[in-house]
């Protein structure tokens, strides 16, 4: 194998931004450098520059004047090859990468699963390899939590973190969805369409506090829901799927189901199928994501709570990389119901 010899065309320098943005250097290293005192308008002509020209700092030079590595940690509480079956996952990690590049910096992407995870993360967490860390998918009173704090590394979380009664950790940033709001938007629409028998397959109520706040949207609408219409699920296709088989079996006469998630809502419209309903006729249901890749390919196409996921990540590595503020940011994304064939 032959590798491709790397041309020697001329870098993008520095120089080559400012003038092309109509601003000085020390603006456009202000801007790279992620700090706050630019304005909003500045700061988006100099990325768009940056992203026209292929302009990429020199690493070892900045490095040396800032200290700072250039790479930041994004951690998921997960089996290592969950994010990559969900296209949730993949959506949030396009859109922190894409953010991080802007400023020169690279994801380094670490898993913990297994209780002997947490030595080794935090081993490399605290060895001065990252100049920060963003997490997800963390369990309540995760020690990752803790870990950050005591190291000292700023992070930002992907989701409300969930803290036990009497937790110490407070005052994180984080960026979420507005899942409670959405999920009220959801089951509005059913409420709307004269169905009266509106059951839910919730999130695992582990992880952050989405699962929470999407039961609870639900709650807001059909606070006397009978806890038979309620059903537990993972946030995969599977788990959709048997949590549809057992409202099926428990309550056959229901006429719509809220599934907090999209690949779940795939598993319950294949659940809905087998056992013969028609959607939206029979049965009509509602995701929460707004997944293309699953929601306008389902049978029928899946009406569901769109929220912004690229946006997501790259509002957590935008709260990472921004100057530290006496009030920890963050960040609501708002959602809005997109209507399709499935309700």
């Amino acid at each position: 194998m032959v590798l491709t010899r790397r041309s020697h065309a001329r870098r993008p320098t520095l120089d080559d931004v400012a003038r092309q943005s109509g601003v000085s250097k020390s603006t456009v290293s202000r801007v790279i450098n992620g700090e706050a005192r630019v304005r909003a308008e500045v700061v988006d002509r100099v990325r768009r520059v940056v992203s026209e020209l292929g302009y990429v700092p020199n690493q070892a030079a900045r490095q040396l004047v800032t200290h700072r590595t250039g790479a930041v940690a994004v951690v998921a509480a997960q089996p290592e090859n969950r994010p990559f079956l969900d296209p949730f996952f993949d959506l949030l990690l396009r859109g922190i990468r894409r953010e991080l590049a802007l400023h020169g910096a690279q994801a380094v992407l670490l898993f913990v699963d297994e209780p002997d995870d947490y030595p080794r993360v935090a081993d490399y967490l605290g060895g001065g390899h990252v100049d920060g860390a963003i997490l997800f998918s963390l369990r309540p009173g995760d020690r990752l939590h803790e870990m950050t704090g005591r190291l000292g590394l700023p992070a930002v979380f992907g989701g409300r973190p969930l803290l036990r009664a009497g937790d110490t950790v407070r005052g994180h940033a984080y960026v979420d969805g507005d899942n409670r709001g959405g999920a009220r938007q959801a089951v509005r629409h059913l409420v709307s369409l004269g169905r009266r028998r509106i059951a839910t397959v919730t999130g695992p109520h582990d992880q952050e506090n989405s699962a929470a706040d999407r039961l609870a949207g639900y709650r807001d609408v059909l606070p006397e829901a009978p806890a038979d219409l309620i059903e537990r699920a993972d946030y995969t296709r599977e788990g959709g799927a048997e949590a549809m088989a057992a409202l099926l079996d428990r309550r056959p006469d229901l006429d719509a189901v809220f599934v907090a998630s999209d690949l779940m809502a795939s598993g319950a419209l294949q659940t809905l199928r087998e056992r013969g309903r028609r959607v939206p006729d029979d049965v009509a249901v509602v995701g929460f994501d707004d997944l293309a890749s699953i929601a306008e390919a389902t049978d029928p196409p899946l009406t569901t709570v769109h929220q912004d996921v690229p946006e997501m990540g790259r509002l957590m590595a935008r709260l990472l990389l921004r100057e530290s503020t006496a009030q920890p940011p963050t960040a609501i994304v708002p959602t809005r119901l997109v209507r399709r064939a499935s309700a």
